[in-house]
């Protein structure tokens, strides 16, 4: 179908609740939405002028045609999306890794339970825990329960090996209670795993209460061995509440989300219960920098909590999502207690959420090399510019005067994100008379710099992938038409500050601004090559000027060029020295009748 087609269809479409499925030419399904109005969602991807991100825009050119699905409202849409998405993985959608990939912890179901970790859930009438987060974490975590309730960690089959050998040597060091021996009965067993499940569904207080009312009892009916060992059971499981690894199931009160999008993506969960923070989960997926930060957090909490069993009672956000309210609904039915989402702005919660986002741009940056951060940044520029291929090579230009007899410019040149120094080159503008003239300046210097690559001057080779032209449009429309004068089509782009001088946006000679803001590796790399390029004018500038204020008095003297200016101003350090001294002292440098030149001009200096 056209895209003329397309609109037209989804025009027709009902204003209601509902999920759409867009079809590739091969009838695959390339994405899964959702929509409180299909009609306006939908109609959304195939008008022009919408201002679509790059993903949507290349998902969009793909599409072939596009089915939908009604439901009775948006909480319905939401549930059916999550669905569709599992069953057709489509490729423009958000995609974690699917509960595969994540352990889950699994009690038998016989007269002696077992606890185990799988991989998947099965239909087999166990009872499962989780998904949890990584697997070592996870057997230490489960460890660390036995541990706490004294319970066995050996080979043995219960009732099989009851009786049948002497306990074990955990039994001995105080590790187990050795329900290997007659004495101990299969109803204390399993109420020592009821306590293990209450644990592990983050019921730690619970438990803890009904240790500590057993012990009282043991206490007042004098059994002293009894209460100690509960005493000691109690004291492990409030270190396991504080200590425990499991991430996202054991002791979860409050999750607290980080997302960083950069050269590689990633997101981390900090897990807390009661103010102490009891595990972290990090992981990279794919999608870009590029792409809307609302949408993929969206996108990642509804695959994240999905398929779990145990959810916390608060999740907090770095920013707000559009279907917040249905989510909270959705995890509220799932759990059986209220999930809130909220997005903290300030005091200890935001302290928080700022510690999850160093930990996801942490995380994202330890597993990405500086060539893969270099490649993706370009990589990342090439997109937001709309060019057909990364650029490799950058030529930054910036103006800088003291007056219409002091003008200079700085050709600043960069290879991926790396400056090449051997590469920069000045300019002393020679053709602006009468006041500055930034726009006539920046022409002169397009102007020479590519004469000289049309002479085959090896120094201005090769031509540059992009030109940032320190400026605005009009800056930009000048480097364009020095360009097209020499037959080029090199892309041009005006570098736009804010008030703190920083390049904020990028503008094309047409006007069209690109923002950079809010891709954190592109606005780093452009904010570099912009001082840079501003640093080697004003130096240059500098230089320039202090030159030409020392030297224009004394070349007007008789007798004194360039060797015996130098050698004034080396032996002497400055014009006002010169001027105070003897003819003996200036005598002493230069020779006598250029010395006397210069006491003359000297003193008639001082009596003008």
């Amino acid at each position: 179908m056209t895209k003329e087609e397309l609109l037209e269809k989804a025009n027709s479409l009902p204003l209601a609740p509902g999920v759409y499925l867009m079809h590739g030419k091969d009838g695959e399904v390339i994405y899964v939405g959702k929509a409180k109005k299909l009609k306006n969602r939908v109609s959304q991807y195939f008008q022009a002028g919408r201002g679509h991100n790059l993903k949507t825009h290349t998902m969009v050119g793909l599409v072939d045609t596009f089915d939908t699905i009604i439901v009775g409202s948006e909480f319905e849409a939401l549930v059916l999306e999550n669905a569709l998405i599992k069953q057709y993985m489509p490729r423009y959608n958000i995609l974690l890794k699917d509960d595969k990939g994540y352990p889950f912890v699994r009690l038998s179901r016989e007269a002696y339970p077992k606890f185990s970790i799988v991989s998947r859930v099965s239909d087999d009438g166990a009872r499962y825990f989780g998904p949890y987060g990584m697997r070592q974490e996870t057997r230490s975590a489960l460890d660390a329960v036995k541990a706490a309730l004294h319970l066995p960690t050996c080979n043995k089959t219960f009732p099989r090996d009851i009786g049948k050998e002497r306990p074990c040597l955990n039994h001995h060091m105080g590790r187990c209670d050795g329900f290997c021996r007659a004495e101990l009965t299969a109803e204390e067993y399993n109420r020592r795993i009821d306590l293990a499940v209450q644990l592990l569904e983050g019921k730690v207080r619970l438990v803890t209460s009904r240790l500590e009312e057993e012990m009282q009892k043991a206490a007042e009916e004098l059994q002293f061995e009894e209460a100690a060992a509960l005493r000691d059971r109690i004291a492990a499981i409030k270190v396991l509440s504080k200590r425990q690894k499991v991430l996202a199931g054991v002791c979860a009160d409050t999750d607290v989300w980080g997302l960083y999008l950069g050269a590689k993506c990633c997101y981390a969960v900090l897990h807390y219960e009661e103010g102490q923070l009891t595990g972290r989960e990090a992981e990279l997926f794919d999608a870009s920098a590029l792409d809307d930060r609302a949408e993929i957090l969206s996108a990642l909490l509804l695959q994240y909590y999905g398929g779990r069993s145990v959810l916390p009672r608060e999740i907090c956000l770095p920013e707000g999502i559009e279907d917040q309210e249905v989510l909270e609904q959705l995890l509220t039915e799932k759990v059986g207690h209220k999930v809130t989402l909220r997005v903290p702005q300030r005091g200890e919660r935001a302290q928080v959420l700022q510690m999850a986002e160093t930990n996801a741009r942490e995380e994202a940056e330890r597993q990405t090399s500086s060539q893969e951060r270099a490649d993706k940044t370009l990589e990342l520029l090439g997109k937001l510019l709309g060019l057909a291929e990364t650029p490799e090579w950058m030529e930054s230009y910036d103006i800088s005067n003291t007056g219409a007899d002091d003008i200079v410019a700085s050709m600043v040149v960069f290879h991926g994100s790396r400056p090449a120094k051997d590469r920069y080159r000045r300019f002393r503008i020679k053709e602006v008379e009468g006041h500055p003239d930034d726009y006539k300046s920046m022409e002169e210097v397009l102007t020479r710099r590519l004469t000289h690559y049309m002479e085959k001057d090896k120094k201005f080779m090769p031509l540059p992938d992009v030109m940032l032209i320190d400026g605005g449009e009009q800056h930009a429309k000048v480097a364009r038409r020095v360009t097209e004068r020499f037959g080029l089509a090199i892309p041009i782009f005006g570098m736009v500050k804010d008030d703190r001088h920083r390049t904020r946006a990028l503008v094309t000679p047409e006007g069209r601004e690109i923002g950079i803001q809010g891709t954190q590796v592109v606005f780093s790399l452009i904010g570099r090559i912009q001082e840079e390029t501003h640093r080697f004018a004003i130096t240059f500038n500098r230089e320039s000027h202090g030159k030409s204020v020392r030297g224009s008095a004394l070349d007007s003297i008789p007798g004194v060029g360039e060797v015996r200016r130098t050698a004034l101003l080396k032996h002497f350090k400055s014009l006002k020295a010169i001027k105070e001294a003897s003819l003996e002292e200036l005598q002493a440098v230069v020779p006598k009748n250029t010395a006397q030149a210069v006491f003359e001009w000297a003193h008639s200096a001082q009596e003008t």
